[in-house]
């Protein structure tokens, strides 16, 4: 066996199934892994599969509870608290045309719902695709989460791998499945499946900051200009992603190559002082690589592949990446040296329709390869459709600028939540076509704000506008303010990151998890958690003309809600409708929600914060775990990490906030001395505050900001207990939400005589039935209001009737 290193190696005892969870035949075996969870196999020579597969890494789960017996005419049956099994001995699975069940048949328990080897599984909801690209409504993938309540998955075709980690092909007339049948409990199916495919990769910290790409030759001086003029207008970029002309490429028949490996010297003349330069700005270097090509001569390094690959040189080494000794090659000559340039991850932007398995296979040793130096798995790469949660940022396509593309992307990043997937990424703005349009712009920046990835990306050509400052000063103001957002955010999307890497807890989950019906309805079903304290109702169409707002509906599940940017409180259990200017978006915080944030003075920089804001919303008393490490590497399974927990008990008028910092190794992870700003969400000024830091009283800032109360506490020990108390009476804003307000906001910023206003708000807040609302606004058209703006008002008011 050709062995490519350790970082590829598999514990083969991982792989093998204990022997009290396997029932067995001569030409069948069943491993009940889990009470919901079984895999069925078939050989007709008795061959089974013991090695690791593309998609399974684990098999060695505890004993499992369940029943057999054997019944009269050889009939197996098996028995869990999920689900009754009945097998034909040494029959093959499939029954007939007439009769699909003869064979093989499994019942989920307390239910009419079987599932049959071949059954059509039509009440799945689908999990994920390949891209989104130029097609965004093209059919997507089964996924785990069914009505039915079971799901299989196939795993007989793919690759499997060796002890050393080396592909070998599988047994083409074996049947291998994995059955879950869970029932209502989703949850459970998700953790089976984790345990059996891989957990969740952690991505690096700085992935969770604002990505820049195009595809145009950035020469290194244009690229630090443009990082620059950034800076200049504060607002952060966290990742640069080079595209395709980064590297040499060679012209063949009138065309330039795809694939590259060496920096073009014409752009780059020191790629590691530039390198070097990036990350003295807090920027990571992303570098698109397509080896589908092949090596071709201009190579830094050709000839010492041609040595090692026997190969005739001056001729073009082809692309084999089934061909271990290639792999090892392309790894240590191609990769590796890019690495020690300070290259921080690879955009593998290869792309096969025909062939997915080859994307894994990349994907796959793309991430092992990485984990040589205690270095996370980062790579950006489509989608293999094999435990794609393993390979952590997935790249939609170059996807074509539309509204109607842009208002798939929710649901396709919600139905990548059933096959477990968090980290897919589309192009902000679109790649390339349509119109550029500013509405769309902006709404694409909020949307990447509150989703998984934020990267920009599009084609080359002055006027593709995805820079801020190429837009007028509105749309310039509000995508900055929502990029300083996202970078603030960050420690609260890298503590729910972390809870996905390690108890498979969805960063993005879609609300149809809890309340099954919204996922029919196609107002509510985009809808979905941001993490475990806010809830986004994302906008994807365009804003009424006259109005100049988005209607927009939404739904909030049952407690008290807060809108996350205004503070306006929603009762929940309740559809609303909402009127949204260019510069708001629905995102909700429920009672009690506590939100780290990082306020860093340097911009770029996506590390542990030294000023640390914590945003507090009241109503009710919550705990928070904040979790730190170094970002970039493995050293948090050997416990270098750091829990810091901030408490919140809530009482009317009496809050207290207790943030205690001891969990975990303390060693270099967070500052030794940070600055606290805590802001107590819809709090008037409070009449009595006391801070303490290890129980003796400490200095602190106080004032009103608006609708909330700040307290500010610095230079405070990060290693000491931080505890504040706020009393007084009637401190917490009851902000209620009220529909007549908006209706007012929008009267207000509309273009009508002032007079006409006043009688429109007349007809509207003085009159109690809606008939004598209409009729009232209907007459003020002899007054010279015109139709349009009649029309607008009569669906205003019903809109409002219908909340």
């Amino acid at each position: 066996m050709y062995d490519l290193g350790n970082q590829f190696h598999i514990d083969l005892n991982n792989l093998k199934t204990k022997s009290t969870n396997i029932i067995s035949g001569t030409k069948y075996r069943f491993s009940i892994l889990t009470e919901r969870l079984i895999r069925l196999e078939y050989n007709k020579n008795g061959l089974f599969n013991d090695l690791a597969t593309a998609l399974v890494t684990f098999r060695n789960f505890d004993k499992t509870n369940y029943e057999v017996k054997e019944l009269e005419g050889g009939i197996l049956e098996i028995n869990t608290s999920y689900f009754h099994l009945e097998y034909v001995k040494e029959m093959p699975f499939a029954g007939n045309g007439i009769n699909p069940l003869k064979n093989l048949k499994v019942c989920l328990r307390g239910t009419e719902n079987y599932w049959y080897y071949g059954h059509p599984e039509v009440k799945n909801y689908f999990g994920s695709n390949n891209e989104l690209g130029k097609n965004a409504s093209q059919k997507i993938n089964r996924g785990l989460y069914s009505l039915d309540g079971f799901v299989s998955i196939d795993d007989s075709h793919t690759l499997r791998l060796n002890e050393v980690g080396t592909i070998t092909n599988p047994n083409p007339d074996s049947i291998d499945i994995y059955l879950f049948v869970y029932g209502k409990d989703f949850g459970l199916a998700m953790n089976d499946y984790y345990l059996l495919t891989g957990m969740p990769s952690f991505i690096p910290r700085y992935c969770l900051g604002n990505w820049w790409s195009r595809d145009k030759a950035y020469s290194s001086v244009e690229a630090l200009a443009l990082l620059d003029k950034f800076n200049q207008i504060e607002v952060p970029i966290a990742v640069l992603l080079l595209d395709k002309d980064w590297h040499k490429r060679a012209k063949v028949k009138n065309s330039l190559t795809n694939s590259g490996f060496s920096f073009n010297p014409n752009l780059f003349p020191d790629p590691k002082n530039f390198i070097d330069i990036l990350h003295s700005k807090g920027i990571k270097l992303g570098l698109s690589i397509d080896p589908s090509e092949g090596i071709y001569p201009m190579e830094d390094y050709y000839n010492q592949i041609c040595g090692y690959l026997g190969a005739q040189a001056g001729t073009l080494i082809k692309f084999d990446p089934l061909n271990p000794r290639f792999l090892d090659v392309y790894l240590k000559i191609l990769i590796h040296p890019l690495e020690a340039l300070g290259v921080d991850f690879f955009w593998n932007d290869y792309n096969n329709l025909n062939n997915l398995t080859t994307t894994w296979v990349l994907n796959h040793y793309y991430s092992l390869d990485m984990t040589r130096n205690q270095k996370r798995n980062m790579i950006l790469s489509r989608n293999s459709l094999i435990a794609a949660h393993r390979y952590p940022i997935l790249y939609s396509g170059n996807l074509q600028v539309s509204w109607d593309n842009f208002q798939y992307i929710p649901f396709f990043n919600l139905s990548a939540s059933n096959i477990g997937v968090c980290w897919w990424s589309h192009d902000i703005g679109g790649f390339n076509g349509g119109i550029e349009d500013r509405e769309l712009y902006i709404r694409s920046v909020q949307l990447g704000v509150f989703s998984p990835i934020l990267r920009f990306h599009s084609a080359n050509g002055k006027y593709y506008k995805r820079e801020p400052w190429l837009w007028n000063k509105e749309t310039y103001e509000i995508v900055n303010d929502y990029l300083k957002l996202r970078h603030m955010l960050i420690p609260y999307l890298y503590t729910e990151a972390y809870k996905y890497a390690t108890n498979g807890t969805m960063v993005f989950q879609p609300l149809y998890y809890i309340i099954p019906k919204v996922y029919d309805d196609i107002l509510y079903r985009n809808e979905y958690f941001f993490g475990s304290q806010l809830l986004v109702a994302p906008i994807t169409t365009k804003k009424d003309p006259i109005m100049n707002r988005t209607i927009h509906r939404f739904y909030l599940p049952d407690g008290i809600w807060y809108d996350f940017l205004t503070g306006k409180k929603f009762i929940g259990n309740k559809k609303y409708v909402g009127f949204y200017k260019d510069e708001d978006y629905p995102v909700f915080a429920k009672k009690g929600s506590i939100i780290p944030m990082s306020l860093q003075s340097n911009y770029n920089n996506t590390a542990n914060p030294t000023l640390l804001e914590i945003q507090v919303f009241p109503g009710a008393s919550n705990t928070y775990e904040l979790y730190e490490d170094d970002g970039i590497s493995l050293k948090y399974k050997d416990n270098l990490f750091f829990k810091t927990t901030i408490e919140y008990i809530y009482e009317p008028d009496n809050y207290q906030l207790n943030i205690k910092s001891n969990i975990g190794n303390k060693s270099g992870i967070i500052p030794e001395y940070r600055d606290f700003k805590i802001r107590f969400r819809n709090t008037r000024s409070i009449e009595q505050v006391t801070c303490t830091v290890e129980n003796v009283n400490c200095a602190f800032n106080s004032y009103p900001d608006g609708n909330d109360y700040v307290i500010e506490v610095n230079h405070v020990y990060s290693f000491r207990s931080l505890a504040i108390t706020c009393k007084g009476q009637n401190i917490e804003i009851d902000a209620v939400r009220l529909v007549n307000e908006d209706i007012d906001s929008i009267l207000s910023d509309l273009q009508i005589q002032t007079d006409l206003k006043e009688q429109i708000a007349k007809a509207i807040f003085e009159h109690e039935k809606l008939k004598d609302k209409r009729i009232a606004l209907r007459k003020l058209k002899r007054q010279g209001l015109d139709k349009s703006f009649v029309k607008l008002f009569l669906n205003l008011l019903e809109y409002t009737d219908q909340i």
